[in-house]
């Protein structure tokens, strides 16, 4: 099998309850040493993708193949050949060191070769200190590097990750986020985790999908999706929490100029000249500076003056709203307002690159 060859590939996956459909997805791969994240909010079908693409629950309609197995002999190989982290992790009455190593005495491993892989997992996920304690004595972060080196023990082929750091304090994520992509990376072959949390996914992940109401709705590299989302909802999931609303005055290669109130935006899209569009951008792809600059320096084709009319100081960045038209907002670091003396009543001059704006005809946010 070569690298880019799939281990693991979903094909038409449908999943009905009731009368409820609640995961459509025409195809998705998983290949040999990515780590594949989706993710998306509550109820968008994350899980059920998860659970179906593992084999653990029986599909509606369509496939799932692993090493090009699919039924019960796919079914068996996978079992065999892969481990899950669920989101809320059951554990034995029992010790740390026991718990880990359930599926090492299930495979029929040795205690000596058990006892070695053991210590060995411990030491990479900072659990050491706590292999003979009872699980009734660790922390709720300890007990969830425990349920990842219970799978990872395994040298699974393929891990798959239910939101395994959602449960945890700011700390005890940032700490389990940082050694289970070293950790993970070392010990499994592949890895499928599903996520609400867009940090997670992009920082983690060679490949990121965009789940919504059961679909995938857009799978990429992390740059792909955060330079060219699809829709409106995309855009915001990933960031772009801004719109603006305006109608279409002229088309150019890939590009769209829009009038909103006024003023006059060239944004990466398609729409008919008089469509209606919105707008998306990202607070931080605003560029503040002092109107009085030498139209020169001030070199865009993305160029507006606007008054702040709020500040909010948010550690190292200040949000600033601002009335142009149109009204925005931006988000620039503490040292950036200090040197253009932003307070509230000082005019800007504002500026965003075509490329930094996209643009989607209003029908394609319906529902958002």
């Amino acid at each position: 099998m070569s690298q880019r060859d799939p281990l693991l590939i979903g094909q038409g996956l449908r999943k009905v309850y009731g009368n409820r459909t609640v995961l459509e997805v025409d195809q998705l791969e998983l290949f040999r040493g990515e780590l594949l994240a989706v993710f998306g909010p509550n109820g968008a079908g994350k899980s059920t993708l998860l659970r179906t693409l593992a084999m653990l629950e029986k599909l509606t309609a369509g496939r799932v193949e692993f090493h090009g197995k699919s039924g019960k002999k796919g079914e068996e190989a996978l079992r065999m050949a892969s481990a899950v982290v669920f989101q809320k992790s059951h554990f034995w009455n029992d010790t740390v060191e026991y718990n880990i190593g359930i599926g090492l005495r299930l495979r029929g491993m040795s205690r000596i070769t058990s006892q070695e892989r053991i210590h060995s997992i411990c030491d990479q996920l900072a659990i050491s200190d706590v292999r003979t304690a009872h699980m009734s004595e660790v922390s709720g972060g300890e007990a969830q590097r425990v349920a990842l080196a219970r799978a990872l023990v395994l040298d699974p082929e393929v891990l798959f990750l239910d939101e395994p750091t959602s449960n945890l304090d700011t700390d005890a994520k940032l700490d389990l986020r940082t050694d289970l992509e070293r950790v993970a990376r070392e010990r499994a072959a592949s890895i499928f985790l599903i996520t609400h949390d867009r940090t997670e996914a992009f920082h983690m992940a060679d490949r990121v999908g965009v789940m919504r109401k059961g679909h995938l709705v857009q799978l990429g590299t992390p740059t792909d999706i955060y330079d060219n989302p699809t829709d409106v909802y995309t855009a915001r999931v990933t960031g772009a929490e801004f719109t603006l609303a305006g109608i279409t005055k002229a088309t150019e290669e890939r590009m769209v100029r829009v009038d909103v109130g006024g003023a006059t935006f060239l944004a990466l899209g398609e729409a008919q000249v008089g469509q209606p569009v919105k707008l998306v951008y990202r607070p931080e792809d605003l560029v503040l500076g002092p109107p009085s600059s030498p139209h020169r320096e001030l070199s865009t084709r993305n160029l507006v003056y606007a008054t702040i009319t709020d500040r909010r100081d948010l550690g190292g960045l200040v949000r600033l709203r601002m009335q142009g038209p149109p009204e925005l907002v931006a988000l620039v670091t503490r040292d950036a307002a200090r040197e253009l003396s932003v307070e509230v009543g000082t005019r800007v001059a504002v500026r965003i690159k075509a490329t930094a704006l996209h643009a989607f005809p209003t029908a394609s946010d319906r529902n958002i």
